[in-house]
């Protein structure tokens, strides 16, 4: 008999309709496979969850994207209630979220990974100390959530009170160049897709409106570059302790690949990144959902 899965999604971060739309891809491709299916839009109401998760399923496919469903902290959740779960785990979770900490685990097994700078409301405010172009983002935001790029020819002042994501955030230098992108499958690196847009960025419009960008897999670029960012791609997703499904975010400028940062809740309809890769490495979406389910632990 097929398991019973809870498909958690929604949750209240910035990234909620993303989140929504992944949950009920993954829930309506469950249930065409045979599995009985509880769907839970996921709200601050813990107690209301816990419910929902009683009688405890047999696995729970985290379908959650942003804060509280990618950082570690319903994760932390299933392991408490022996519930397993699809993608990272705990530790796995919070370290890919927080973008500091991340960079600095990469640079130390001889990843590139982008110069950057933490910057408190007050220095924010007084002025960033690096030459552009450079990007602001938030700490531990996904999917391109308060990301700003500036460029020379910007004029841009930084105000304190134009920043809502934290005390603090990272100022990194913009790697003009390639985006690319890769999926992980366990220790598999199932291709390379090149990412164009004719926004600023690849930023959350470019990410999830309708025509806001093009995939182009396989890249093209050369074979030995894109086994390079394949194999730092599996290296990311191992040092970072990550399981089930990760995505790898890269910059190439012509000659080095930079590791932006490592998604460990890509998302799942699927015309995403992630499913197109499995696609185009032999698995049917289905095939990849089910995956997802028969693999899950907990921590």
């Amino acid at each position: 008999m097929k398991l019973n899965v809870a498909v958690l999604m929604g949750g209240w971060s910035a990234e909620r309709e993303v989140s929504l739309v992944s949950g009920a891809a993954v829930a309506n491709t469950l249930k065409d496979e045979g599995y009985r299916v509880t769907s839970i839009d996921v709200q601050r109401d813990m107690g209301a969850l816990l419910t929902r998760l009683y009688p405890k399923p047999d696995a729970a496919f985290n379908a959650l994207h942003g804060r509280y469903g990618e950082d570690g902290c319903v994760q932390g959740l299933l392991n408490i209630l022996e519930v397993p779960y699809t993608h990272s785990g705990l530790l796995a979770s919070a370290l890919a979220m927080d973008k500091p900490a991340a960079k600095s685990l990469f640079a130390a097994q001889g990843i590139l990974v982008a110069e950057h700078i933490i910057a408190g409301r007050e220095d924010f405010a007084a002025g960033i100390s690096m030459d552009p172009p450079y990007v602001i983002k938030p700490l531990n935001e996904g999917s391109s959530v308060g990301v700003r790029v500036v460029r020379k020819s910007d004029n841009f002042k930084p105000e304190e009170e134009s920043w809502f994501y934290g005390n603090e955030v990272m100022v990194e230098k913009f790697i003009e160049g390639r985006e690319l992108t890769v999926a992980v499958m366990g220790d598999r690196a199932l291709g390379v897709t090149e990412i164009t847009t004719r926004h600023r960025f690849y930023d959350y419009d470019a990410k999830y409106a309708e025509g806001g960008s093009k995939h182009h897999l396989p890249a093209e670029i050369p074979a030995d570059v894109a086994d390079e960012a394949m194999r730092i791609s599996v290296l990311a997703h191992q040092t970072l302790g990550c399981r089930g499904i990760s995505r790898a975010d890269i910059r190439f400028d012509g000659n080095d690949l930079y590791m932006l940062e490592v998604n460990t809740q890509p998302g799942m309809i699927p015309t995403s990144l992630v499913p197109e890769q499995a696609a185009y490495a032999g698995y049917s979406f289905a095939e990849l959902v089910g995956w997802l389910v028969e693999n899950a632990t907990c921590d």
